[in-house]
């Protein structure tokens, strides 16, 4: 969330550059269950037709090649996004077909308005749905900022309890990088204000163990906590959508963030 006749699975997976087997874990503890550098390569329009098996495992998006669709997956083009949840002037609809990209070695999220609505893009790796506890890591930039465009790449609860987010990187585009342990309607348990920007290239992990939350910007830990610690599966959502903080996307503006690889380790 790998069949190939006549291939092995460690070849298809050299040539895609994800591992097909956990590699051993690095800190006892840690198996890792996704290492995509992004090796393959999809155009734009081919994340289509995603409203299947929809936050599960199970989920797809039908315009995405089997070796892309079997370990990923985005939110659909019918979902809203928080802005336009909230009612907010300018908000957005999920448009993965419009915005998302493969090529290069990088996931280009291309997010735009015209005269209308945002087009947010959230992608989902499959190998990260479910778990309880593990380490969720990107190397990413914003390549390309704009006032109006944000992200919170969060673990949610699996069963939409609307328990508790983890939200590690979050903000605006165009400000700093924040992290977040809160609640839905936006009590911050802990929060943390790193005053790095989005447009150089940084690496982001959180680390969730049994009792204890960690928040780590290129290798330094910027935040932990022992307090509110959710204990029950998430899902690891990499989320871009229309700004929260005031800020409305102009007319005919875009924003940009590459993401250069995407790496997930269970917990046991």
């Amino acid at each position: 969330m790998l069949r190939r006749l006549a291939v092995t699975a460690c070849a298809v997976a050299a040539l895609l550059g994800v591992n097909a087997t956990p590699a051993r874990a690095a800190t006892p503890g840690w198996h890792r269950v996704l290492n995509d550098n992004f090796s393959w390569s999809v155009p734009t329009g081919a994340w289509s037709d995603c409203d299947h098996n929809t936050d599960t495992r199970q989920a797809y998006c039908g315009g995405l090649p089997s070796y892309a669709s079997r370990n990923w997956w985005a939110y659909p083009s019918s979902w809203p996004d928080t802005a336009t949840q909230r009612h907010y002037a300018v908000g957005g609809w999920y448009d993965p077909a419009s915005t998302l990209s493969v090529s290069g070695g990088q996931l280009h999220v291309r997010m735009w308005r015209g005269t209308g609505s945002v087009h947010s893009a959230t992608v989902v790796p499959k190998a990260a749905m479910g778990l309880r506890y593990g380490a969720y890591e990107e190397r990413w930039r914003v390549s390309h900022a704009a006032p109006g465009y944000k992200s919170a790449h969060l673990l949610w609860p699996n069963d939409n309890s609307q328990c508790c987010e983890e939200d590690f990187p979050e903000g605006d585009w165009d400000s700093s990088i924040s992290g977040y342990n809160h609640t839905p309607a936006g009590d911050n348990l802990t929060a943390a204000d790193t005053s790095r920007t989005w447009t150089t290239w940084h690496v982001t992990r959180i680390e969730w163990k049994p009792g204890s939350v960690r928040y780590f910007l290129d290798g330094r830990l910027v935040d932990s906590t022992t307090q509110d610690v959710p204990n029950s599966p998430m899902n690891w959502d990499i989320q871009n959508e229309s700004s929260l903080d005031g800020e409305s996307a102009a007319p005919n503006s875009w924003a940009q963030m590459d993401i250069d690889y995407a790496r997930v380790w269970s917990w046991s």
